[in-house]
């Protein structure tokens, strides 16, 4: 187990406030913790900056595409349980996405397609391989088509998660399933498998199977209106480099329950509640006295999966800042650090993360046996390099 220079723990925290103080973030709330629990916490700057209400330790985060790990999870236990199988076809399990066509050419009017080599597999909507995409990316003709939809686009569907796949599954593909890697809606599309498999909403599969056992009593779908006064409001950076809130606690979707069940970026939670997550994580599957998910299955899903075990930046894929860094590949769930020193910041291999859109990150070290942790609430993720820069933070601080 690794131990921490207590001198040098609060260059981590400092990472943060530094962003808060230039009037570039709202807040910052940062815990690294090992295999004994939390070592170090930070929380600095204002849960709403306009009403100056400060930030906490138990305030109420959009963890978005932090979402996506807890998904993956339930979709995987479903696997240890021979319920289905990764080479299963999606349509086996959803028949709105059978028949997949590739698009090839064309216009968002008009698009050129041709048939898919193969149907989407449950493996490939994990490694994110599928050929689907979101519509926020606005890289392309089939984005377009996506926001038209609805589909992806940071808008609250009013849309069941039944609807958003009857649309996902009347649109072509980027590409032929398994043969590279898009960032896309791939986990909502796992969730909508959940659902048929298990006969739950994916809210309930969800609690039932993690948040539960693990005492993730603040993290869900909406804000339970007990914890109204601890939710965060969300921002944005204008060109001018300033802040501008685009979502405010007091008046958010997220105060009621939605109508879409986002496996791939609906869920709000505390850093708390993400903790018992990761810890269960670093632990190898063990949080809270019970088995969440087996050893062996969650060594595989931090493996890399990408297709001939290329990385993701051989794939050209340097869109987002949560895989922007060379040495990088894609498991099913997370991304994986392959080759450390390929990498602008400090790493270790074996390493596996995700983050989420409004700049939230994590990321879990099984080789010195840490995670980390960081929250705040600015969209996007990629309007400042916070990420690497934390990273070189946590591991200065390794004795």
């Amino acid at each position: 187990m690794a131990s921490f220079d207590e001198s040098r723990l609060d260059h981590i925290g400092a990472v943060g406030r530094r962003y808060v103080d230039g009037g570039k973030l709202p807040c910052s709330v940062v815990q690294i913790a090992d295999a004994s629990g939390v070592v170090y916490q930070d929380a600095y700057g204002w849960a709403d900056v306009e009403e100056q209400r400060p930030i906490a330790h138990d305030s109420v985060f959009r963890i978005y595409s932090m979402t996506k790990p807890i998904t993956s999870i339930v979709l995987m236990q479903l696997f240890e349980e021979g319920r289905l199988l990764l080479d299963d076809a999606v349509e086996k399990h959803l028949p709105d996405m059978a028949n997949p066509t590739v698009m090839t050419g064309g216009t968002a009017d008009e698009p050129e397609t041709r048939p898919a080599s193969r149907s989407i597999m449950l493996r490939d909507l994990l490694s994110h391989t599928s050929g689907l995409t979101y519509g926020f990316m606005q890289q392309n003709a089939l984005d377009e088509r996506y926001r038209r939809q609805g589909l992806g686009d940071f808008t609250t569907p009013d849309y069941s998660l039944q609807e958003g796949i009857r649309r996902i599954g009347q649109e072509p593909l980027l590409f032929d399933p398994g043969t590279s890697w898009n960032y896309s809606m791939s986990t909502d599309v796992c969730g909508a498998v959940i659902e048929a498999v298990t006969g739950q909403t994916l809210a309930q599969a969800m609690s039932e199977r993690v948040l539960e056992p693990l005492g993730m009593t603040d993290t869900g779908f909406s804000v339970p209106e007990q914890a109204a006064d601890r939710f965060t409001s969300l921002y944005a950076c204008l060109p001018t480099g300033d802040l501008t809130r685009i979502d405010k606690f007091a008046a958010s979707s997220y105060l009621r329950p939605p109508a879409f069940l986002s496996g791939g970026g609906g869920l709000v939670g505390t850093i708390d509640d993400y903790q018992k997550f990761c810890s269960m994580l670093r632990a190898g599957g063990m949080g809270n006295g019970q088995r969440i998910i087996g050893r062996h299955t969650l060594e595989y899903m931090a493996s890399n999966h990408l297709p001939g075990g290329k990385l993701l930046n051989d794939l050209g894929q340097s869109l987002f800042s949560e895989v922007s860094m060379q040495g990088q590949g894609f498991g099913l769930g997370f991304s994986t650090v392959e080759a450390p020193s390929a990498m602008s910041c400090l790493s270790a291999r074996g390493e596996f993360a995700w983050g989420g859109a409004a700049s939230t990150v994590f990321w879990v070290d099984p080789l010195h046996e840490i995670t980390a942790i960081f929250m705040t609430q600015l969209l996007p993720s990629s309007t400042y390099p916070l990420r690497p820069a934390l990273r070189n933070a946590v591991y200065q601080a390794l004795i």
